[in-house]
């Protein structure tokens, strides 16, 4: 089953990157209840970095029209609002370190060293776009790999959190994609 999980998550496409993470034991596995209380959170942080994100895409329009002026202007005056709360909440100090890591909506895979010696785990991911409010993924360590690497297996999402993972790695990729077509022309 283990190895099952792992060759289905390599087959996924994956965000790659370097995210504040922290990985940490947890006394048992939720039930289910607190299960639906981590789907219902994970839902409303998805849909925070969706809604962010797709105002990021508006304002790659070119339109010079006043009213799309004054509306980038605000989106912009937005944007330093959203960042000023986001360091009050959680200041970079307080947030646990960048890793590089590698995931989608079934796990993801970190360096070794993060991992606690035994139970169950609790995955927190924290985006830039919006650091206060970080996803947290009950999960189960899976398989430890040569390269100093491990991948750990998310418990149960939702169906949901399940596609709006994988909604949210796939618009980073098409993202990425832009980029390296903008950067090579």
């Amino acid at each position: 089953m283990q190895d099952e999980r792992w060759q289905e998550f390599f087959q996924r496409m994956a965000y790659e990157g370097i995210l504040h993470i922290a990985v940490v034991s947890m006394d048992s596995l939720p039930d289910a209840l607190a299960l639906a209380g981590y789907n219902e959170r994970n839902l409303h942080v998805l849909r925070a970095l969706a809604s962010l994100d797709e105002r990021r895409a508006e304002n790659g329009s070119d339109e010079d029209s006043p009213v799309m002026q004054e509306l980038l202007h605000m989106d912009s005056k937005i944007n330093v609002l959203m960042e000023i709360v986001n360091r009050l909440l959680i200041p970079v100090a307080l947030l646990p370190s960048r890793q590089p890591i590698r995931f989608n909506a079934l796990g993801v895979v970190v360096p070794q060293a993060m991992l606690p010696a035994t139970g169950p785990l609790l995955v927190s991911l924290h985006f830039d776009a919006c650091r206060a409010l970080p996803l947290e993924l009950p999960s189960q360590f899976v398989q430890r790999f040569d390269d100093g690497n491990a991948f750990v297996s998310f418990f149960q999402p939702s169906e949901l959190v399940s596609d709006g993972l994988d909604r949210f790695v796939f618009r980073h990729h098409r993202r990425k994609v832009a980029e390296a077509r903008l950067t090579s022309t």
